[in-house]
């Protein structure tokens, strides 16, 4: 299957691009591929919101530049906070466009929330279901465009460059370029290959590596972990972003039902089995602290307390205010025997963001030719040690937008006049697992490992301890990926073994605590800025 524009995953950033691309190129053929249905992304679990600043008598670029700066923790690229947080009013101007609706107050203007980190209220938000509402804007807009072709239930295996056509090709390997991907047909069994002139990578999170997440199933990290067999490069895997407030269900692994931060914004306040509103303790901006203060914060509380979760007070929000701003979340303690207006929210972190990924420039370009890479997967320079509130579907619009630019100038120079001949998949010497068993008790293995060695708080040991155990993973792994047929399942566990790796041996590196990374044994920051490029 040929295509001159080949994007991988229908979250805000694909669809943003596939849609920027196809109208900005009409006689250029676009693919989109997603591995399950088109709107099962991280997009579309994303409640609170999108950071923007909208208001500006009462708010300001520097304002939320400076904010996006202090979570960051010393790691952002400043330039990229400054041209996303600039570019990004027009961004969102374009997605209302598209049929984006976001909530309004009474004098119609647009309402305005407050997250954790922003020194402003700025986010907008459609009740607590934003994501799934651009996500339904944004499949609308594609449906609409001739040259814009999307199908679901495809596995992207690998990427194509010079080592499958017999190159030696390694991390010094000057202008490694991408010509495509191979791809599982999850209907047929059969693995395509998809030759395009121009590839983008959006495909999320990695979520799945831990116990309990925030992330959907298919939030596996597969773009990180294919870039890194390709040899690009990735940075900053060790700042996982836990979110704090994830809804506790007893005896629950998985994805856990997350609580939106905007909650805190509008009120709610955390505390301890004791009824004590905690926070105060730890940070003077109490509940609105930034997330890996409010992480680590609630970690502790459970520690010292010896408990498996803390509690979201939101009793005295009134129940008309908390209905119609978190409809979602109100019907969902409904459903499990929790009055919002008599009792508390029992709540606990979850894995949420990956702030590191495929490293890419201001351009979305990654480090291996004709690839581009926007949204959760990449890391553009934006969020640093910690990602600020509500950023994410922001950088992931101005980023698939600047990434369109970019390839569009890509597609204008001369293409040979034949396409490379690529070579069919090699599935010879394998054969049908013959038990399953082994393939799902690696993945209970890789996720207790991940969370209990690698989780919000962490030190050498278990660090060193993750590793081993990650090692003879992987090579358990890779002995029965070479000899059985490719299935979802080995090449997901695959991938999220790659992805604890990376993350693992990012936290190994950096001897000192800065943002999301917290090491008892190097509780301070050190005096050297310095960014885990692996």
């Amino acid at each position: 299957m040929q295509t001159d524009i080949l994007v991988i995953g229908s979250g805000i950033a694909g669809l943003t691009f596939a849609i920027k691309i196809a109208e900005a190129c009409p006689d250029k053929q676009v693919l989109v591929v997603t591995k399950a249905r088109a709107d099962e992304t991280n997009t579309k679990y994303a409640q609170g919101g999108i950071a923007v600043v909208n208001d500006l008598e009462n708010d300001s670029f520097d304002k939320h530049i400076d904010d996006t700066l202090i979570a960051g923790d010393g790691l952002c690229n400043k330039e990229v906070v400054e041209l996303v947080v600039k570019e990004g009013p027009q961004r969102v101007h374009e997605i209302i466009e598209w049929g984006a609706r976001f909530d309004k107050g009474q004098d119609g203007d647009y309402a305005l929330g407050r997250e954790g980190g922003h020194s402003e209220h700025r986010i907008l938000h459609h009740k607590d279901v934003t994501g799934a509402e651009m996500e339904r804007a944004l499949l609308e807009t594609v449906r609409r465009l001739s040259n814009l072709t999307m199908v679901s239930h495809y596995f992207v295996v690998d990427l194509i460059t010079q080592h499958h056509l017999g190159y030696l090709v390694t991390k010094s390997t000057p202008d490694v370029q991408c010509y495509g991907v191979y791809a599982l047909n999850l209907q047929t069994n059969h693995i395509e290959i998809l030759q395009a002139t121009v590839t983008l990578l959006a495909t999320g999170g990695n979520g799945q590596v831990y116990r309990t997440t925030t992330n959907p199933s298919i939030a596996t990290g597969d773009g990180v972990a294919m870039v890194y067999r390709a040899k690009g490069r990735i940075e900053n895997m060790e700042f996982i972003q836990f979110h704090p407030t994830a809804l506790f269900e007893a005896g629950q692994k998985g994805q856990a039902f997350l609580i939106t931060e905007a909650v805190r914004g509008d009120g709610g306040i955390l505390r301890n089995h004791k009824g004590e509103a905690f926070m105060e303790r730890y940070d003077e901006r109490k509940d609105l602290a930034p997330r890996d203060i409010v992480a680590r914060a609630i970690d502790n509380e459970m520690k010292i307390n010896g408990t498996e979760h803390v509690w979201l007070d939101c009793r005295h929000m009134g129940l008309d205010q908390f209905v119609h701003h978190f409809p979602n979340i109100y019907e969902k303690c409904k459903n499990l025997g929790i009055d919002v207006t008599q009792q508390m929210i029992p709540v606990a972190p979850a894995a949420h963001y990956s702030c590191g990924g495929i490293k890419t420039d201001a351009w979305g370009r990654t480090s291996i030719r004709n690839l581009y890479a926007a949204g959760e997967c990449a890391s553009t320079g934006l969020h640093g040690a910690n990602r600020l509130a509500s950023n994410s579907l922001l950088e992931a619009m101005v980023f698939a937008h600047r990434s369109c630019l970019d390839a569009v100038e890509t597609l204008k120079r001369p293409q040979p006049s034949q396409p490379v001949q690529l070579p069919e998949w090699n599935a010879k010497g394998t054969s049908a697992p013959r038990e399953m068993i082994l393939l799902t008790q690696s993945l209970k293995e890789l996720q207790q490992v991940m969370s209990d060695y690698v989780g919000i708080v962490r030190n050498t040991v278990r660090l060193q301890r993750a590793s081993r155990r990650l090692d003879l993973l992987w090579e358990e792994t890779e002995a029965l990926y070479r000899s059985t047929v490719i299935s979802p399942q080995i090449m997901e566990l695959r991938n999220m073994i790659t992805i604890g790796y990376l993350i693992t041996k990012g936290a190994s590196f950096r001897k000192e605590s800065r943002g999301l990374h917290f090491n008892t044994d190097f509780p301070e920051k050190s005096g050297l800025v310095q960014h885990i490029v692996l």
